[in-house]
């Protein structure tokens, strides 16, 4: 096994531009996309920002371990759906709580109350629909300045990616669900 070199210069230049608001977008068919989101917003809540979470996808009453941990450090989390579609005994119904879920992110984003709002697996009701994506993407064009977003999810639209400042796309190499392990408390929940 060859053994790297350390860099002997510096990686990159420090930047000189202006600080702002960035959008953030964490999607791809990889597992970690909405766990880097709460890395995030544990980060800016460790420097004093306020931060709000909304999960398009998960029930009101979700108790997974991130919403036991945030609660215990005082960040809102909002869940805004009924599950997961494949789950939904009512698609309308699913489609009418993310419109809804959506003019409560976007009002939160508007307001500039919040340094950083993650809006978590938002890409899955603007895919099925159920969202306006022209309304998104003019929201998340014209935010106050110094609010920060992240959006997580599979698929995220183009238009989306074309206005974002930072676009990681999560890459599957390996799932231990693949190879029959079951989901495990703490590490998927």
């Amino acid at each position: 096994m060859k053994i790297e070199e350390p860099p002997k210069e510096k990686p990159y230049e420090k930047s000189d531009g202006e600080r702002r608001g960035i959008l953030i977008v964490n999607t791809g068919d990889g597992k970690g996309k909405s766990t880097a989101a709460f890395g995030l917003a544990l980060r800016a809540t460790g420097r004093g920002k306020k931060v709000k979470i909304y999960q398009f996808m998960k029930v009101p009453s979700a108790r997974f371990g991130e919403h036991r941990m945030f609660e215990q450090i005082g960040v809102p989390v909002e869940g805004l759906g009924d599950g997961f579609s494949w789950k939904s005994q009512d698609l309308e119904k699913s489609a009418q709580l993310a419109r809804d879920g959506w003019e409560k992110a976007k009002a939160a984003i508007l307001s500039g109350e919040y340094f950083l709002v993650v809006c978590d697996e938002i890409t899955y009701p603007l895919v099925y629909g159920w969202l306006p994506l022209e309304d998104v993407v003019e929201t998340l064009k014209n935010r106050p300045r110094d609010v920060h977003v992240c959006l997580t999810g599979r698929r995220c639209p183009q238009e989306i990616v074309d206005i974002a400042d930072t676009v990681t796309e999560m890459r599957p190499v390996k799932h231990a669900f693949d190879a029959g392990i079951p989901a495990q408390r703490g590490i998927e929940d």
